[in-house]
């Protein structure tokens, strides 16, 4: 089975393997763009890429309830285990990767913030950078632009990037990271989640096919594409 992505909203992934079921940041309940909420879904493996509450809110139920490994920076796992109870947790840092059934996954740097809900330290934030059976894949998450991006995921087959501005890149960083990175395919997130976040995605597109040769792919919350 070709890997398939479904675009939960926000900054919120699943991500469907031919052997396990991923998912990325789950911000579902409380998330005015979500298409389910966090009893829908089913997960093997959890990845928080930092400690915002729109990343972490529903790591939690979904972890209880489903029994699936949370995979993040090692205070983050701490703070699962320590508060909440979470046992089946793998703990990481920025640099290290890690083989699962699926597929490897590397935690990578991003430039964000990362305090955990209750004010705990949230270690540093990070993104994703999957080697799958089916092609590579990077999710830097919430981040500004920074020019290590080239380093790190350069010629990836999909990138996704968010583009919302106010608390990550905006669109126009994110055409230079786009840029930097020159994926196959890239596509836009964390924008349109409140007024704040606002962008118009399809401009973006636009940008993107006339100054690169990345092909970009805009989805509504719901919305699935194959690796």
């Amino acid at each position: 089975m070709t890997t398939q992505l479904t675009w939960l909203g926000h900054g919120s992934w699943s991500i469907q393997t031919q052997d396990s079921t991923v998912l990325l940041d789950p911000f579902l309940d409380e998330s005015p763009t979500a298409p389910v909420k966090s009893g829908d879904v089913v997960a093997d493996y959890i990845l928080v890429s930092h400690g915002h509450f729109d990343h972490i809110a529903d790591v939690v139920p979904i972890a209880r309830r489903t029994e699936a490994t949370v995979v993040a920076n090692f205070e983050i796992t701490q703070w699962l285990t320590n508060k909440h109870g979470i046992e089946k947790t793998l703990g990481m840092n920025l640099g290290g990767k890690t083989h699962l059934p699926f597929g490897t996954v590397k935690l990578t740097v991003a430039w964000h913030s990362s305090q955990l809900p209750d004010g705990a330290d949230g270690g540093n934030p990070g993104g994703f950078f999957l080697t799958l059976d089916d092609g590579t894949i990077y999710f830097p998450c919430d981040t500004a632009l920074f020019s290590d991006m080239r380093m790190i995921a350069k010629g990836v087959d999909l990138a996704v990037l968010p583009i919302g501005d106010l608390f990550t890149m905006g669109p126009d960083d994110a055409l230079e990271a786009v840029k930097l990175i020159e994926p196959k395919r890239v596509i836009p997130n964390h924008y349109d989640t409140w007024p704040p976040i606002e962008q118009d995605a399809e401009a973006w597109a636009d940008l993107v096919r006339s100054q690169t040769t990345a092909e970009p792919i805009v989805l509504q919350p719901g919305g699935r594409v194959a690796l």
